[in-house]
């Protein structure tokens, strides 16, 4: 029998519903994998031992008494530490909140847990997601398990490293800049940005705060199949988020199985005002050959953004900052804390430099990032216009090692944070984006792409993805 660690989601949900294997042992065995594997690369922050082994117990009862089972029935998840998840802790990556304990959980949490998911921990971020690294003052660094030295990207590295070490089949991550696929490049994983309002955010005091730039919940996993189900499960709206999105009735998992014969699919591999790593094209470019084969017209095309790179990522931080500031006042008036005072000690250096020591956005500032972003908008929506699916590299390099950010990419100087990454448009936009493994550099380290749909066709995406998984399986190169 395969060892559970090595098993697909969606085949753990079989086997359980057969009865041919145990939630119970399930869980059990994957706790015990974390315990023994998780110090290499630090993907879990907590695990949720005693409740998980509680609930599968009730699930393996279920089981044998013949109830009615959901579709992720005695299958183990990870939440992002930006997540609530009742009883347990939720440290935001940050000091501050080091023995917070969340009274309730998020939504997705609770539709994972009515299809019958099982919470077994949740995963490592950077302070309040800020960052595109994984790194934090409570727990440390997480890297990527093709070499821990090396990162594993961020905001949703733990769950990126997680997934690809074998400790849990289906993790979710969150996407404001790159959250969900840098970790999913970094770590060789499949990750979707679902379109913006497909996953229900539950937002407060603020429910509009998400908008700009796009934020975005979405499913992790190391097959696509498996993203599907889990996204099946998230999806759909919700009374208190304004801007979730109707439940038009598609089957997610049915997607994956479909054929993209004729499907146009438009390659960029540089979105034209990128730098990208002669390593990472090579290896894209690669991968990108397989659709034709599959059934798929590629052809090189790229959006006309109006707009350089720079600009971009000035109009992100705009944006950023105004989100991130508001953050701190929800600090201060809803958890009386004093994130400019007595507990700016307690603080990454780096959030407070971002935030705390940068000047304040203007509102004419704003409403220019706000031109930047249309004219990012517009050339993608064009684009699509001619073309099912733009494809283009995740990242502009390979993952590196823990605190040494690239300042140069192919001669060009960048900026170090944040201008490696090619997926800030796609929060501008708000289309759906598939994280899909592209395969490996001669290092053996993982470099991924995106597979970009028009708005709200995220069963494109995919239908795409799934395709290149068939053509170019990555399964066999996890180091597990």
């Amino acid at each position: 029998m395969p060892k559970t660690h090595t098993l697909s989601a969606t085949h753990l949900a079989q086997e359980i519903r057969t009865g041919n294997r145990s939630p119970v042992t399930v869980v059990d065995e994957l706790l015990d994998r974390i315990d023994r594997y998780n110090d290499r690369t630090n993907a879990f922050v907590t695990t949720t031992a005693e409740q998980a082994r509680q609930t599968a117990q009730e699930a393996e009862r279920a089981v044998v008494e013949g109830n009615a089972l959901g579709p992720l029935h005695g299958v183990p998840v990870a939440i992002k530490d930006l997540n609530n998840v009742a009883n347990i802790r939720t440290t935001f990556g940050s000091r501050l909140f080091e023995n917070h304990i969340a009274e309730e959980d998020d939504e997705f949490v609770r539709r994972l847990k009515a299809a019958g998911a099982i919470v077994i921990g949740k995963t490592n971020t950077p302070e309040f997601g800020l960052g595109c690294t994984t790194d934090n003052l409570t727990v440390g660094p997480t890297g990527t398990p093709f070499d821990p030295t090396k990162i594993a990207g961020g905001s949703s590295g733990g769950a990126g490293a997680a997934l690809a070490d074998g400790l849990v089949p289906l993790a979710q991550g969150s996407d404001t800049g790159g959250s969900i696929r840098t970790p999913s490049s970094c770590c060789g994983v499949f990750g979707l940005k679902p379109s913006f309002g497909r996953v229900p955010r539950v937002s407060r005091p603020n429910a509009f705060s998400d908008h700009t730039p796009f934020s975005h919940t979405g499913p992790m996993a190391r097959t696509v199949a498996d993203a599907a189900l889990m996204l099946n499960v998230m999806s759909g709206p919700d009374p208190d988020d304004p801007f979730s999105l109707p439940d038009d009735g598609t089957d997610y998992v049915a997607a994956t199985e479909r054929s993209i014969d004729n499907l146009r699919v438009a390659y960029s591999p540089d979105l034209q005002i990128y730098p990208v790593e002669s390593t990472v094209r090579d290896v894209v470019d690669e991968a990108v050959e397989v659709l034709s084969d599959a059934g798929a017209v590629v052809e090189y095309a790229n959006p006309e953004f109006d707009c350089k790179q720079t600009d971009v990522l000035d109009a992100f931080y705009t944006f950023a900052k105004v989100l991130w500031e508001s953050l701190f006042d929800n600090l201060e008036t809803i958890y009386g804390l004093d994130p400019r005072g007595t507990d700016k000690e307690k603080l990454r250096p780096v959030t407070v430099k971002t935030i705390l020591e940068s000047e304040s956005v203007t509102t004419q500032e704003y409403k220019r990032a706000d031109v930047t972003r249309t004219t990012v908008y517009e050339g993608i929506v064009d684009l699509l216009r001619e073309y099912d699916i733009l494809i283009t590299p995740t990242l502009g390099v390979q993952p590196f090692p823990h605190g040494e950010f690239p300042t140069m990419i192919d001669g060009i100087e960048i900026e170090p944070l944040r201008g490696w990454l090619l997926t800030q448009p796609f929060n501008f936009s708000g289309h759906p984006v598939g994280a899909v493994p592209a395969g490996l550099s001669e290092d053996g380290l993982p470099i991924g792409m995106q597979v970009v749909g028009r708005r709200h066709a995220d069963d494109d995406v995919l239908a795409i993805s799934a395709a290149i998984e068939r053509e170019r399986p990555w399964i066999h190169d996890y180091p597990m």
